[in-house]
This record gives C-alpha cells, structure tokens and sequence, in this order.
C-alpha cells in the first residue's frame, strides 16, 4: 500500500509550526510583513541575466506513514559569484527596519530553508545560501539578512518542521477519512422530499460537479438550507469538495445552517463545521481590546493557538459559538482569532458574507488550491446586493481629520501635517462646491495621495510612539479609526472604475467624500473566482435576471426557479388599495389604523404588521392603540434591539396565546425575513407600502447610472429592491405545508401591472 499523502504548501507549513507571540495590538498594518507585488517587482528588477524569480519548488518528505508532498514558490534564486545557489525571500513593511532584526520572523528564515532544501534536494547541491529582503515602503529602502547551510542542515530542519506539523496532519487524515465514509452512508435527514427539494438538491449537486455556478429562487418553507448543505455534503463525500461555505447575512440564518449539520450529524455525519461569530459579540473582555496587556487571550495567543485547534478539532465536530468559547477559555486564546484558525481546517464554515466577498476582511490565508476545492452556499443572496455596494465602497469625513489636526498639534508634527493637508482638501472643495453634494465619475486622485500619506505617518505613529505617546486617550482612539478609514479609502481606490462615482456630501457640521461602488457585480465575480462553484439562493431572488445581473452570473451559469410547495388555499390574500406613498400618508393614516384595527379584531391569533420606516410604523402604531382592544396586546419593534430583546420579541408570538398579539415591525428588517413563526405561531400579515426605499443622493446616482446602461434605472435602484422587502415579508407566513394564513397587501399600487407581475404566482 501507498502512503497517505499529505499535499500542503510551504508557508502554511511553516506558519503552523513557527508562528509564535501574541496577536497584536489594536493596530495592525496593512501592508506590514506581506509579500506585496510591489516590492517583490522592485527588488527582482535589481537581479542579474542569470538569476531566475518566482520560482516553482517542491519535495516528497516521507514521515512514519505519512508522505509530505510540500511545494511553494519562491521569490528569487540568484546565481552567486562564488558558485553558490541563493534563496532571496522578499518582505515588505510599511514600519521601521531599524525594528526587524535577524531573530525578528523565525516564520520568514524557516519558509526560506524550506525553499533552500528543495533547491538543493532537487539539483544535488551540497550548500545552500539563503536571504531574507525587507523592503520599506513607500521609501524602498533595503535591510538584508544572510545564512548559509550545507544539504544535511537543510534536511535536519526540513524533517523537523514536518515531524511537528505531523501529529496536525494526521488528526485531519484521520478525521477525513470517517468523515468521507460517515458521508457514504448518510441519507437526506427526512423521510420524504418536499415538493421542488430533490429539484434544487440535484440542481446544487449537478453545478459542483460541473464547476459553476447556481443561481436558484426557492420558496419560503421549502427547506432551501438542508437542499443546499446536503448535496453538498455529499459532492464532499464523491470527492468534488474538501469544504464548503454556508454564508449568510444574519445570525438567525446562521442558526438554521447550525440545526442542519446537528440533524444531519444525527443521522451519522461526522463532519467539522464552525461558526464565526463577529469579534464584538463573542469577545470576552468588557471593552475589545486586543493588545496583550488588556487580554490574558491575545497575550501569547500563537504560543497556544496549535495545541487548541487539535484539541476541539479531535473531541467535537459542531464547532459553534459555545463550543468555541469553552475550549477558548481552556486554552486561553482570544475566541475570535480562533474562530479563524479553525476555519482553515473546518469542513464546513457557516458565517457572514464578508469573510469571504469583503476585502478588508476576508479569510485571506485561503490558497488556490484550497479554494479550488471549496463551495459558496450563500443563504438570502438578495441580501448580497447592497451589502457588497457598502464592502466596495468607502468614504472620509472631514471632522476627523480636523479633529487630528488640533489633537496632534505639538504631539506629532508627520502626523499634524498629513491630518492638516487633508483637511485643507475638504476645505478647499467646500469652497468650490455649490449646494448641498457634488457627484463626480473621476476617481479622487489627489485625495487619495493624501490618505496615503497620512497612512504613513499614522503607523509610524501607531507602531511605534514616540513624541505623540502623550496624545489624549481619544485622539489615539480616533486615529486608530481614521487609520482604518484612509486604509479602506485608499484600497478601495485601487478598484475604481467605470462602475463607481464619487460624491460629496455637505453638512452645516461636515463634509463627507465617498467613492460609491454602483455595480458590485464585477467585483463579487472576482472575490468569487478559484472558488469550485458559487451556490446562491434565496426566496425572493425575484426577478432572476436582475438578480444573475448584479450578482456577477456569467453565461455558464446556471438558474433554477422553484414552485412553491403549498396548496393556494393555505393563503387568503388580499390586496387593499389604499395610497400609502409620502405624500398622501397624512390623508390616508386614520383609514389605515382602522383597517389594522379590524384585521386584529376580525379573528384572534398572532399577527404582524410590517412597515416602510420606523417614523410611518409609529405614526400608525399611535393611531391603532388609541382607542382601547379588548383582548389584543401590542408589540413594536426597536431601532436598536438586543439579541435577548428580539428573542422576547419573538418567543411572544405563541400558539397557545389566550389573546391576540400584534407586532409592529419594519420591513427590512429583523424581523421580516429568515425567522420561522410556524403554524399557529402566526395568523396574518399586513404589508403597508412596496417597501421602495427612501427617495435619496445614493439611490437616485444609482438610478441614473443603470438608465446610461440601457436599463430601467428605476426598477434596479427602487422598485425590486422594495418589492423584495415585501416578498420577504408576505413569506413569514406559510412556512409548512400546515399553515393557514391571512395576508393583507396595503397600496393602490399592487393593482398596477409593474408591481403586480413581480409578486408570487400564489399571491395574484
């Protein structure tokens, strides 16, 4: 028999086994230690005819019964004078040099070593040279390490590093092989398929195989997340997949993903899935801090971190929010960052969309060949729309930099100058510009050399303090967020082009500049490309040619539309058409109120009234309650609601209430759609207004931009947005095939052919 072969590439071999120290501080630069292309180009530029960059290397290592196949590419191989071969190992960093020393990255000289083995494995040389580059940027300023090592050294080491990732390997061989054998015998966790379940099952499984994309309007109460997850699960199983991504817009979808791996792991899966829960609600300090000396949990976090990820990942499998938090506490490691390090080794991820579609934030170890062999299930993709405008967009404010240049005034003059010259750009556009906003297609390019600049000077700063050490607690505060800010301002600069604008916007207060993505298609294909297939899926994905648009569909792509499973008679709809736009509320609320009025009263049960806006749902909220109900109690959604909050919201709507229950709510919102209120749970549904977003400077640039396409610049920046919000809401109310339900469709303007023709089949 064969070894088991272990295929893994150089620098996470190395990082695994030399990663030490602990996380950093609330300050982490950006370009800091990362093989930047720029100064990879710079350095290569300076090597001779005979030297040879971006190299291609690899090795068997036999360990026990294992075999290591490790490979990487390195960034110069240079042919000395003196006959000997040398590995040059570029680095960059926006920091001092003077701070990096020779022992500084014991990461760096070890993935060096490794390239310096395989070199002289390969070519049968004795000896080896080997060199660490650090560039500085923006200055190119060069600081040079040197070693040599002869071909025994270079084994010795090479065999050692693999002897300590060996036990890591191992535990996932073995976790793999039950997991792939505990996936041969797994069946879908029902009895029976609902109707339009086996379609989009086979339809997931057919678009693995086949390496593109699915693009799939699956009704409400379907069952989409286990129609999704298993057949994925399963293409796992067949060998299409090593892992797979369940994204999602909202944490309560994140629990229906989370219920999906417990019922099928009930039926004899076994399988590694994590869920990543964002930094501020899972932290374990009163304030997030990550510098070691406020958290015990950063202090010495990669000393740790290997010894924590072998220990959950061999006693559990549902790795969610809990799980993590009690092996974190154990080990004493931020539960966050581990989150992270467990996703690199997890068969199943269940998180938000920005860990993968949000450059500034996304999971960035992810290699090629690891993605290759990974597959994006993304829940609610009619969510993905507006939240990637908002990933690809990013903006300036004045005030800050204002505030920067008084705070730093006397402390630090780099940083004084930098926070005073952009002030001075928004002073100068201020004067220049006539009315409230300006929209201009041009890239900022001056603006943009200035947020550079300030970058620079910031990290010195941040890095290093010095004469500013005595800045105010919140000046420090605030240049860390401004920090940030011109870090996102400039990055998103680099992906400026014909689909963005940029504008100002002017206050009595401030002076805002954004450079506003308007098409995020483009750049989701992208973040999407190496991905083995990109599986998007939601109710309301209506209409599916809008959607295939603004989602990044290419022509391979697949679409699947899914009928809904329930009998028309499950639902009594009906369509009231009464004027709700802005102008005629004031005329047309007390009809309204009495309208809501006799809905509750009509039949006892649990009903929700979904809302454009928090000020036309209090409006009316006001008028209903006026006058005492008997036996009706009333709830009304909060701008900012707690997770307890919103789960009392919730738990109230009861089968077995003695009296009626009315929930106000917003459509939108958290409420109004991936929350499950079955059977007698919830009665009826009123949805006031289409749901169109407020009329504004962004949706208007929008609208405008898709007409200059040849496209209904209308329909894309308002209406099918807003009717989305309506068919999320409509769809809380029949989420089985027992369900019996009231809903009530509140506008003049569902009659009109335009809105009426965008609503389900079983709604007309």
């Amino acid at each position: 028999m064969t070894n088991p072969v272990i295929n893994i590439a150089v620098r996470p071999l190395v990082e695994y086994v030399f990663s030490s120290g602990d996380l950093s501080s609330g300050f982490r630069t950006m370009t800091t230690l990362v093989e930047g292309t720029k100064a990879h180009q710079q350095v290569q530029r300076q090597y001779g005819e005979t030297d040879q960059k971006e190299v291609y290397v690899s090795a068997e290592i036999p360990y026990g019964d294992l075999l290591f196949v490790v490979d990487g590419r390195c960034d110069g191989l240079l042919a000395e004078e003196d006959g000997l071969m040398t590995i040059d190992e570029i680095k960059s960093t926006s920091g001092d040099l003077a701070l990096i020393t020779e022992e500084t990255y014991p990461v760096h000289w070890a993935q060096a070593r490794c390239y310096a083995y395989m070199v002289a494995r390969e070519r049968c040389l004795p000896r080896m040279r080997i060199q660490l580059t650090y560039m500085q940027l923006p200055t190119g300023e060069l600081k040079r390490y040197r070693e040599e090592a002869d071909y025994a050294e270079l084994e010795s080491f090479v065999q050692e590093v693999v002897r300590q990732y060996a036990p890591y390997a191992e535990m996932l061989r073995t976790h793999r092989e039950a997991r792939d054998r505990s996936i041969s015998q797994l069946s879908f966790p029902f009895k029976t398929y609902r109707a339009g379940q086996r379609k989009l099952a086979g339809a997931v499984y057919k678009t693995i195989e086949e390496k593109v994309s699915l693009f799939a309007k699956a009704p409400t109460g379907i069952g989409k997340t286990i129609s999704t997850t298993f057949p994925a699960i399963k293409a796992i199983g067949e060998g299409h997949l090593q892992h797979l991504f369940y994204l999602t817009a909202k944490t309560i979808t994140r629990t229906a993903a989370e219920e999906a791996f417990a019922l099928m792991q009930a039926g004899g899966l076994h399988l590694h899935a994590v869920t990543i829960t964002a930094k501020d609600k899972v932290c374990f300090q009163e304030e997030v801090s990550c510098r070691k000396e406020d958290c015990p949990f950063a202090d010495g976090y990669y000393d740790r971190i290997n010894g924590a990820v072998l220990d959950i990942l061999t006693h559990e499998t549902l790795i969610g929010r809990q799980v993590i938090e009690k092996y974190a506490r154990k080990h004493r490691v931020c539960p966050f960052e581990y989150s992270l390090d467990l996703a690199y080794a997890a068969d199943a991820v269940i998180c938000d969309y920005n860990y993968i579609f949000d450059p500034k934030v996304s999971l960035k170890r992810m290699f090629g060949e690891q993605k290759s062999r990974t597959a994006l299930l993304v829940d609610e993709a009619h969510n993905l729309v507006d939240r990637a405008r908002e990933m690809y967009s990013a903006e300036l404010s004045k005030a800050d930099f204002l505030a920067l240049q008084r705070g730093y005034k006397g402390m630090n003059a780099a940083v004084y100058r930098a926070a005073k010259a952009v002030n001075g750009f928004f002073i100068a556009l201020r004067k220049e510009t006539e009315g409230p906003h300006r929209v201009d297609r041009n890239k900022p390019e001056e603006l943009l050399g200035l947020a550079e600049e300030f970058i620079f000077h910031a990290e010195q700063e941040l890095a290093s303090p010095g004469p500013g050490a005595g800045a105010a607690t919140e000046d420090a505060a605030l240049l860390l967020q401004t920090y940030f800010a011109a870090q996102s301002f400039v990055r998103t600069g680099k992906l400026y082009d014909e689909r963005y604008v940029t504008y100002a916007e002017i206050t009595a207060k401030d002076l805002r500049i954004k450079m506003f993505c308007l098409d995020p298609s483009h750049l989701l294909r992208e973040m999407g490309k190496g991905f083995r297939s990109r599986i998007l899926f939601s109710a309301t994905l209506s209409p599916l040619s809008y959607y295939r648009d603004m989602l990044g569909a290419t022509p391979e792509d697949y679409t699947v539309s899914i009928p809904s499973p329930f009998a028309r008679e499950q639902l009594d709809v009906t369509i009231h058409p009464l004027s709700t736009r802005y102008r005629d509320r004031e005329q047309t609320k007390d009809a309204l109120a009495e309208l809501l009025r006799q809905l509750a009263l009509g039949r006892s049960g649990n009903y929700l009234y979904f809302f454009p806006s928090y000020v036309y749902m209090n409006l009316i909220y006001e008028l209903v309650t006026a006058e005492p109900m008997e036996n009706v109690r009333f709830l009304v959604q909060q701008g900012a609601m707690s997770e307890q909050e919103r789960e009392d919201f919730l738990a109230a709507f009861d089968a077995d209430n003695k009296e009626t229950l009315v929930g106000f709510a917003v459509m939108g919102g958290i409420f109004s759609e991936g929350i499950d209120l079955v059977g007698d749970r919830l009665t009826g549904v009123a949805v006031v207004g289409v749901g169109l977003p407020q009329i504004g400077l962004e949706r208007d640039i929008i609208r405008d931009y898709f007409n200059e396409q040849n496209k209904d610049g209308f329909d894309y920046a308002y209406v099918f947005p807003g009717m989305n919000k309506v068919l999320q809401a409509g769809g809380r109310l029949i989420r089985s095939e027992n369900d019996h339900g009231v809903l009530l469709l509140i506008d003049d303007r569902y009659l009109h052919p335009h809105y009426n023709r965008l609503l389900p089949e079983e709604w007309r």
